[in-house]
């Protein structure tokens, strides 16, 4: 079978996929029974926790490798597996940089980062994601940088993603993405968010609904979360369809 047919027949298959609703069901079960146990936790990137499910890694690797970006900002660096995860499919690419922004980079975390192999496509900003003074450095290095991938996934608020979109939805470029991580809160039970500063009708796919009321650049890719089955970003793919 050519590729070409197998990738048909595929899209097919996720088609009536998403008309299994046991299957839905069984997926969404599984996913909160599977926080219990932390599982996103469980997993590294070249010798980096990553902190995602596998469903999300892979689906990303895919935008990455299809879009060939020139630059991915990302919001959120935690333990660094994310940077190296694109800085790795950059480096398979042969071009490109990541540029990772947190409020709080731990020494440890950043001295693991700086010394990895990949650490070269790699550059950080300790900020917030809103800051001015932030906002000022990002857009020093996306100078001249035509392909822009943007993945969000710092501060979980809906008035904290809200001003993200805002700010980083325009350096994304046309046929790229903007991704936004953990839209899967507004889908989880109030329980699980316990003296955060987020949760039901306060996360980022408040923000994104919000956010496409007044933008028609994006659009949400469905087909990505239709075949993944398991995702931390439902409604959260969203491909920029216009310049």
């Amino acid at each position: 079978m050519k590729i070409s047919e197998f990738t048909k027949r595929n899209k097919e298959k996720i088609k009536k996929m998403q008309k299994d609703s046991e299957f839905i069901k069984k997926s969404q079960d599984w996913f909160l029974h599977s926080l219990k146990h932390e599982y996103s936790y469980h997993f590294e990137w070249l010798g980096l926790p990553i902190i995602q499910y596998p469903q999300d890694i892979v689906a990303y690797q895919e935008i990455i490798w299809n879009v060939k970006p020139d630059l991915i900002i990302e919001t959120g660096i935690a333990r660094g597996g994310s940077l190296v995860l694109s800085a790795s499919i950059l480096q398979l690419i042969g071009k490109g940089q990541v540029l990772g922004i947190d409020i709080d980079i731990r020494k440890e975390n950043f001295e693991k980062i700086k010394s990895h192999a990949l650490n070269k496509r790699i550059k950080m900003i300790q900020g917030s994601s809103i800051d001015e003074n932030t906002i000022k450095q990002v857009k020093k290095i996306v100078k001249n940088k035509k392909r822009i991938v943007v993945v969000l996934d710092s501060n979980h608020t809906h008035e904290h993603v809200l001003k993200e979109l805002e700010l980083y939805s325009p350096l994304v470029s046309k046929n790229s993405y903007l991704i936004v991580l953990d839209t899967i809160i507004e889908d989880m039970p109030k329980k699980f968010f316990i003296n955060r500063s987020w949760g039901k009708g306060n996360n980022p796919k408040t923000a994104v609904w919000k956010f496409l009321k007044n933008n028609t650049r994006f659009k949400i890719d469905k087909e990505i979360e239709n075949k993944l089955m398991i995702s931390v970003a439902p409604d959260g793919y969203l491909k920029c369809i216009k310049d």
